[in-house]
């Protein structure tokens, strides 16, 4: 049972540093999931007695964003199924798999490919 659960909007230049706090506090990272509508939506979820905490962002497509997996190595599996099926670029994972943790018939197939087929998509 979760007693309490809150999500928190920050910028992507904060979120290492949210990871560090979490870590110092004693949370562990339960998830990071991800999701595209204009630009991608990603939420680093923690746990500390019961208490869920998520940190979210919102990525622009071409942008780069920093590994967690310095801070919590477990985090290197999410990322690298973030680059795989969505396409996030993200710089400095512990163990970086360049696109080949998972073995799908299209690149990226979670996010458009292109600007005709996400403009498709908002339509």
């Amino acid at each position: 049972m979760v007693d309490k659960q809150t999500i928190i909007e920050v910028k992507v230049d904060e979120l290492v540093d949210k990871a560090v706090l979490m870590k110092g506090q004693g949370y562990r990272l339960v998830q990071i999931s991800c999701t595209y509508k204009e630009n991608f939506e990603i939420t680093y979820s923690f746990d500390k007695d019961y208490e869920l905490v998520h940190y979210r962002i919102h990525v622009e497509r071409d942008e780069e964003i920093l590994s967690i997996s310095q801070i919590f190595f477990s985090a290197f599996i999410y990322e690298n199924e973030l680059k795989d099926l969505f396409g996030v670029k993200i710089k400095d994972i512990a163990i970086d798999y360049e696109g080949g943790l998972y073995r799908v018939a299209k690149k990226a197939p979670f996010a458009p490919q292109n600007k005709e087929e996400e403009e498709a998509k908002h339509v």
